[in-house]
């Protein structure tokens, strides 16, 4: 038994200590039987080398925008303050986006101190209400009373009708985007800038 053993890793050993020679013939000779050319092996990595790492490096710099409510594919952090219809990146937690925190990508559509108002209309759905988003008499939004898989989607109502310091109402133009319209306002803390990509 012990000598199988040894031979097992006796053979296992001359395969480990020709697998450079068999991977410079497998990529660097120019066809079966010619001779190994070890310097082919040698430009293969100097290729793939720097794109692997290139790739490596470029993955976690980007973010893929799943929601369609936004103008974009791809979109990457980028320095400075919010400022008016910037995009901005945060985590939500809600009952409605799932059990899990999910990444969400908006728009910053209403600014600390800017004038918030609310109307409510008559929904399209019986017996419900709509609310009508303004910032600073600009619609931002309408809200509905059920989401497209039949929840219940209660509309966020502001207090005094400002966006309160250190916080910013986040949405999109889209009717079915799920933003501050439900949830209110965001803390900028939790917010990161992005900017488009593609």
């Amino acid at each position: 038994m012990l000598r199988l053993a040894f031979r097992a890793a006796k053979a296992g050993f001359v395969e480990l200590k020709a697998l450079p020679l068999k991977a410079a013939v497998a990529l660097g000779s120019s066809g079966l039987g010619q001779p190994p050319r070890p310097k082919q092996l040698w430009k293969a990595f100097g290729i793939v080398l720097p794109v692997g790492l290139f790739t490596w490096w470029a993955i976690p710099q980007a973010t893929i925008v799943m929601s369609p409510s936004i103008d974009a594919w791809l979109v990457r952090k980028a320095p400075g303050p919010i400022g008016r219809d910037d995009l901005v990146s945060f985590t939500l937690s809600h009952p409605l986006a799932g059990p899990k925190p999910v990444a969400v990508t908006k728009y910053a559509m209403c600014l600390p101190g800017d004038r918030i108002s609310l109307i409510e209309k008559p929904s399209m759905t019986y017996g419900e209400w709509d609310g009508w988003y303004y910032c600073n008499g600009r619609l931002l939004g309408v809200s509905k009373p059920f989401g497209h898989d039949g929840q219940r989607l209660d509309h966020w109502q502001p207090d005094n009708g400002l966006i309160l310091p250190g916080t910013i109402y986040v949405g999109s133009p889209h009717a079915s985007g799920f933003d501050s319209r439900y949830y209110g306002p965001v803390e900028i803390g939790q917010l990161q800038r992005m900017e488009k990509l593609l």
